[in-house]
């Protein structure tokens, strides 16, 4: 059964996700998503995905939101892009449960600011341990699609599956 709680997502797992064809995991872990305008407009400067983007927008399952300046934004701007500012700033001022990032710094600033966080790889996991996901099939697709993982976490998330 999907989490219903606050979920907002940056560029980067949605987009590898729809890289790898597996947008459909988003539905079974989450009952919705929340995208800044910023990280939309990040995810349609480009081709690969959209449709199946737009999709999910069109369902309203991605819901787009805007998000002001603040203090905050301005603070978190210095360290990071302004889809991640975006994304965490959106989390921080609507108690978000989760926030999707997969950047090493956005994710430091996110535990900052006392949010959990996870990536396309723990949505996979997850997916491994609930859907029946073959992970190593995802993550040889990812790495396809030009994800960076190292080898390191490779193993380590092929062996999470198999607790």
């Amino acid at each position: 059964m999907p989490n219903s709680g606050v979920v907002v997502s940056n560029t980067s797992p949605l987009l590898n996700l729809a890289l790898i064809d597996r947008l459909d995991l988003l539905r079974t872990q989450f009952s919705a998503v929340t995208v800044p305008r910023r990280v939309w407009d990040e995810l349609t400067e480009g081709e690969d995905g959209l449709d199946a983007l737009r999709e999910l927008r069109d369902d309203d399952f991605l819901t787009i939101v805007e998000v002001e300046r603040s203090d905050l934004f301005v603070e978190v701007s210095h360290e990071l892009d302004l889809g991640e500012t975006a994304a965490i700033c959106y989390a921080v001022e609507h108690g978000a449960d989760l926030v999707l990032l997969d950047e090493r710094d956005g994710r430091r600033v996110a535990r900052r600011h006392d949010l959990e966080v996870t990536g396309v790889i723990g949505i996979l996991l997850r997916g491994a341990k609930i859907d029946s996901v073959d992970l190593e099939q995802e993550l040889d697709a990812l790495r396809e699609a030009g994800f960076w993982i190292s080898d390191d976490l490779y193993s380590r998330a092929l062996s999470e599956v198999n607790k």
